[in-house]
């Protein structure tokens, strides 16, 4: 395979127009969650995946998972190909759904705009990118024409701003898909062997309504409420106190992202929910964490007896961990994306949390890597000018391409 990079560099550069079509086409097709409708994403994808020769398998999710979810539709994209007899079953896997744009945009979010080679759109670098990333990846180790032992597998999927439960943990539980290694959407520069976990609860004070001409008739949610977010913004300060000894992670976050409640500016305010996240690192306990946020909201809250507060779990993702075995996988990418991103590409940890974390929960070596700059910030992820340099894109489909055929080739792992 002495040739083998050569051979797969004259093909991608050829196919760079249409694989930034496909890209762009994506991105053009509405997948905000929420509301969750990604159900019309999907076919699309599988619909454009079919133009490319591949056999696309639909999984639609039962309506009453879909619902509990949070979401209002979604459906799984398989594509399977076998190389030869024997050897590892590898998963790659993206998700099609996205954050809604939000304010503050200079371009089209579905647009799919490009300026200076950068593409810009919602879900351009989060993480529409691998669908292209992977499937040409998976185009080019076909036309490679070297014997390979084992299989490649597309996981689309479509509920990783909820939590993955309804896509990559489906896809597993229900034994759709059995990989031995797995490897996520990332970004070009860093192989992800490692992220935090996370918590979301839910709060919820109630009061009793009153006239606000006499108010102490009522129990001020509000102000109730006011006094446990006071207790938790003091607790978290010590938070950066307590540091990750993986590269990249740093320390534990809380953060409250969405409050509502209230009837009318003329009435005490009876009831308020809010949601909080508390992002995990790798070396903290998930259970210990919740314990403890909850004693900090139960302390908070006796100081106002009459309001009544109680504590939902909304999402528990544990983090991600090298799992053993998994050493082959990291050190081949690390390998060929240090040769074609012209720097050196290691190991290391993020302060994120992904679906990954589905595939090492049921045992199978994950890492992170994909199409992407060197940062969240440069792609502007989750924020308003989400943008994906193109350049990145044809080089991670690069490194993914010659991993899986080092992976895959007889004698040359």
């Amino acid at each position: 395979m002495q040739d083998a990079a050569g051979h797969v560099h004259a093909f991608l550069e050829k196919e760079h127009p249409r694989q930034e079509a496909f890209l762009a086409e994506l991105v053009r097709t509405p997948s905000d969650n929420p509301p969750g409708a990604c159900a019309p994403h999907a076919e699309r994808a599988a619909a454009l995946l079919e133009a490319l020769g591949f056999t696309v398998e639909r999984h639609p999710v039962p309506q009453n998972l879909v619902r509990t979810s949070g979401m209002a539709s979604a459906t799984n994209l398989l594509v399977r190909h076998r190389f030869g007899d024997g050897g590892p079953v590898i998963a790659l896997n993206a998700h099609g759904d996205v954050v809604p744009p939000g304010e503050g945009w200079t371009h089209d979010p579905y647009g799919a705009e490009i300026v200076d080679g950068w593409m810009y759109g919602r879900g351009v670098a989060v993480s529409k990118s691998d669908f292209a990333t992977y499937a040409w990846a998976l185009l080019a180790l076909q036309a490679l024409d070297r014997p390979l032992n084992g299989a490649v597998e597309l996981h689309f999927t479509y509920d990783e701003e909820v939590g993955g439960e309804i896509g990559p943990a489906w896809l597993l539980a229900q034994g759709i898909s059995k990989p031995d290694y797995a490897i996520g959407a990332g970004f070009s520069y860093a192989v992800v062997n490692a992220h935090n976990g996370c918590l979301h609860l839910e709060v919820q004070v109630d009061g009793r309504s009153a006239h606000a001409a006499m108010p102490h008739t009522g129990v001020d949610a509000l102000e109730a409420a006011s006094a446990v977010l006071s207790a938790l913004y003091r607790w978290r300060k010590g938070l950066s106190a307590r540091v990750s000894a993986i590269e990249g992670i740093g320390s534990p976050q809380l953060t409250v992202g969405l409050i509502e409640g209230g009837i009318n500016t003329n009435v005490v305010p009876d009831r308020v929910i809010f949601r909080l996240d508390r992002r995990m690192i790798p070396e903290e306990n998930p259970a210990a964490v919740e314990i403890e946020l909850r004693q900090v909201i139960a302390e908070a809250a006796e100081t106002f007896s009459p309001a009544r507060v109680s504590v939902r779990r909304i999402l528990l993702a544990e983090p991600l961990l090298p799992l053993a075995g998994g050493q082959a996988l990291t050190d081949a990418l690390c390998r060929r994306a240090t040769e074609i991103m012209g720097e050196p590409v290691v190991a290391k940890g993020v302060p994120l949390y992904t679906d990954g974390r589905h595939y090492a929960a049921a045992g199978i070596p994950t890492v992170l890597y994909g199409a992407g700059p060197h940062t969240i910030q440069e792609a502007n992820a989750h924020r308003a000018d989400e943008r994906l340099l193109l350049s990145d894109l044809h080089k991670a489909t690069e490194v993914i391409t010659l991993t899986l055929a080092d992976l895959l080739g007889e004698g040359t792992a």
